[in-house]
């Protein structure tokens, strides 16, 4: 009579769970690893952390900004660094390191896992949201410290028009990055980084340039951010009403193009 040995009994009992984890756990594990490979590019600290705080302490300490009676150039100036640092830490950081990622085949291998597009896409974005919030608290912390910027306006619409820009400049530079080689991506990102700070009203008010440029800089997603962060941390905290719908536009049609137009390779 035959009998079964120990070692084909336990065969047959071994459970086999092949099920992918869920999107959510998905989303978390990549946006940690995200965070993990951020912290670990140099490039990346310089662009997102110290060139907003130099531009702050540049431009606040040579006292060429045009600000109000009573109001110092921190007050003026914080709103557009922090956009600028938006711009920095979504656009170029973000962009760039996805666009070598996807040249050295990180991304056609993540490609094969149950992880989709726009899981990946979200990831980046909450990850970019994470290093913003260190860029915020060291952007005040200087404003605070050395001119004795004060915080006024309304926090909740500040914190709205910094998601909507966050989501705006990420998506941008994912769709960059998921659509051109990365040399172009490199180059188109720092390209647009240098025009959306000349242009966005963050350091030169836009009623300075020229009335044709200026009317297409209120167009721009740079300078929609901009106002909308001047407007809720000025003194009366108004809802910034047609930059955040610009703001939203622009964030809406970016991260649409950037899901379908994103590829693995």
């Amino acid at each position: 009579m035959a009998t079964h040995s120990p070692l084909a009994t336990d065969t047959t009992q071994v459970p086999r769970n092949n099920t992918p984890a869920s999107t959510g756990r998905q989303i978390l594990k990549q946006t940690q690893f995200e965070l993990l490979l951020t912290s670990r590019r140099g490039e990346n600290v310089l662009v997102t952390l110290i060139i907003p705080v130099m531009l702050l302490i540049f431009f606040a300490s040579l006292r060429i900004i045009p600000v109000r009676q009573g109001e110092n150039a921190a007050t003026f100036l914080l709103p557009g660094i922090l956009a600028i640092a938006i711009m920095a830490a979504g656009m170029v950081n973000l962009g760039i390191a996805t666009a070598y990622e996807r040249y050295y085949g990180v991304l056609k291998r993540l490609g094969s896992s149950p992880l989709s597009r726009s899981g990946l896409i979200i990831a980046k974005i909450i990850s970019i949201l994470v290093l913003e919030v260190v860029q915020v608290l060291l952007l005040i912390g200087v404003a605070a410290a050395l001119y004795g910027w004060r915080p006024v306006g309304s926090l909740p619409f500040a914190l709205l028009s910094i998601a909507l820009g966050t989501v705006t400049f990420a998506a941008l530079g994912l769709a960059m990055a998921g659509a051109l080689r990365a040399e172009m991506t490199l180059a188109g990102a720092n390209a647009l980084f240098l025009i959306f700070i000349l242009l966005g009203g963050g350091i030169l008010p836009l009623d300075h340039l020229p009335a044709p440029i200026a009317a297409i800089s209120q167009l721009l997603p740079a300078s929609a951010l901009t106002q909308a962060l001047q407007q809720t941390m000025s003194s009366h905290g108004t809802f910034p009403l047609y930059p955040i719908l610009l703001l939203a536009f622009w964030a809406i049609v970016i991260l649409l193009a950037a899901i379908r137009t994103f590829k693995w390779e």
